[in-house]
């Protein structure tokens, strides 16, 4: 029996991944930027000196917490600006209002939290410039949501838009397809879920008293015993949330995650977010880049 031969250009677009948005020169600066400060916000405590320690102490998370956000919107801006288009905003908003909504269901119940195998998968597909906003937006309606806004609420953004856009950043689907590909995601969900629950822990180390002397952090120690001081807190306070985020995490991916995957890539072509608008002038004359110019004017066109 002789098998069905698909065009060349169906062919390129079920291989070549479809993202929402293309990132440019700028939109990488602001990423990059915000995350160096990201970095500085959550790991200063391990990465300043005595001397920063002691005097600042009680004034970094303030000022971070002030911070994040201002610069987590001019990377979303940045990045909007480069691309993100009406069709993009509308599935950003569907998947964003379905992640907030997902969030309540698993919250206070071991750290299960089913939105987060949802922004793997997304990331993955729409990419990570798309992803990045995806995580920073859906944090925050979750926020609004379950009343869960506070100065903790910016570092959360930032971590899920780490998350979100870290699954866009994983080797393209026509490298994988199929079991090895759910197979990375549900890894990567389970890894990136423990190194969420890691990075906010730094968050609320510093201000939130520890359960004993051993585990909380002292301004101006050393950096390797201030390291074992967290270590011993995440293992104390939250490793059992964090595990089971990640079992939650693997377990949704590994059973909808081909499903998903699929109709999350049907909607993307379907979007045809790359597609070149053209639009057509009164006398014909058509322009590919969203512009439309007209025909020369004659006399009849003057102005009376």
């Amino acid at each position: 029996m002789t098998g069905i031969t698909l065009p060349e250009s169906e062919k390129a677009e079920r291989v070549r991944p479809v993202r929402a948005v293309r990132l440019g020169p700028r939109s990488v600066v602001a990423l990059v930027l915000v995350s160096a400060v990201g970095v500085a916000a959550f790991g200063w405590p391990l990465l300043a000196g005595p001397s920063f320690g002691t005097a600042h102490a009680a004034d970094a998370p303030w000022l971070f917490g002030a911070l994040l956000p201002l610069l987590v919107a001019v990377a979303v801006a940045t990045i909007a600006d480069a691309g993100l288009d009406a069709k993009a905003v509308a599935m950003l908003g569907v998947l964003a209002a379905v992640g907030a909504a997902l969030r309540p269901l698993g919250a206070g119940t071991a750290g299960l939290e089913p939105m987060f195998f949802l922004m793997v998968l997304s990331g993955r597909v729409l990419g990570p410039g798309f992803g990045f906003v995806l995580g920073a937006v859906t944090m925050f309606a979750s926020a609004l949501l379950t009343g869960g806004v506070g100065p903790w609420m910016p570092f959360q953004m930032l971590s899920m838009a780490w998350f979100t856009m870290g699954a866009g950043l994983l080797p393209g689907p026509e490298r994988l397809r199929g079991r090895a590909e759910t197979a990375l995601l549900a890894a990567y969900g389970a890894v990136a879920s423990l190194l969420y629950g890691t990075v906010m822990n730094l968050y609320g180390w510093t201000i939130v008293p520890g359960l004993g002397s051993g585990i909380s952090f002292v301004a101006g120690d050393p950096v390797h015993e201030n390291l074992v001081r967290f270590l011993a807190y995440c293992l104390t306070t939250s490793l059992g949330w964090d595990l089971g985020r990640a079992a939650l995490t693997v377990v949704l991916t590994l059973a909808v995650g081909p499903v998903l995957l699929r109709a999350l890539r049907r909607a993307t072509r379907r979007a045809s977010f790359e597609a070149r608008v053209t639009f057509e002038g009164p006398g014909g004359v058509r322009t590919p880049t969203g512009t439309w110019s007209s025909p020369k004017p004659d006399s009849r066109d003057a102005e009376v």
